[in-house]
């Protein structure tokens, strides 16, 4: 693009190749770059999401059988783990599970609400030391009509934040920047968690 003396402006200033006009398609290009995210649609369209409620369909369940790595878990407890959100809110998105399948809150034992808190309180410090995050969301979400992406199998969500985090990406494109992958993430956190 250029201005009225003919200078160049916009993204070919910065070096970012200007858009190109979609051929056969009416009217002018906008000067947008897109980010383009397809892996977002198998969340939005539930391709992922349980054939059904049972122990047998439930990431929660299947996750603690598989490596660490394989199964994005950061940590194991004796009654409780640790595992990354494949779908995360904010880059290093955690999520506490008890290793039984129980839907409600009111369902953990004893042993299973304790270690879950403290999990909890761990998994806040290893964010705090890997990402240095200014604050946290922590919560359960019970039952479908609350939230809950999987509600059979109870989890406690860690999202940590950071000042300026929400921006119009998720407002209008249904689309989270992640500025590092899955792997990286819980390598560090599980090398944190250890430490």
């Amino acid at each position: 693009m250029t201005d009225e003396h003919g200078e160049h402006t916009g993204a070919a200033a910065s070096g970012i190749p200007e858009p190109e006009a979609a051929a056969g398609f009416p009217g002018e290009p906008d000067g947008l770059q897109r980010l383009w995210t397809p892996h977002r649609m198998v969340y939005i369209g539930g391709q992922d999401k349980p054939a059904d409620s049972s122990a047998q369909q439930c990431p929660f369940c299947l996750a603690p059988s598989r490596s660490d790595e394989d199964g994005l878990i950061v940590a194991r407890g004796e009654t409780v783990f640790a595992v990354l959100n494949l779908y995360p809110y904010n880059p290093g998105h955690l999520l506490i599970c008890p290793y039984r399948h129980v839907a409600d809150y009111t369902d953990l034992s004893e042993e299973e609400t304790v270690e879950l808190a403290r999990f909890t309180q761990q998994a806040m410090r290893v964010i705090r030391a890997v990402s240095a995050p200014h604050g946290f969301n922590l919560g359960m979400n019970q039952g479908g009509v609350a939230g809950a992406g999987i509600a059979a199998h109870l989890h406690q969500h860690v999202v940590p934040r950071w000042g300026g985090d929400a921006n119009f990406l998720p407002i209008i494109a249904q689309t989270k920047a992640l500025p590092q992958v899955h792997a990286d993430v819980r390598a560090l956190f599980a090398k944190e968690w250890n430490a």
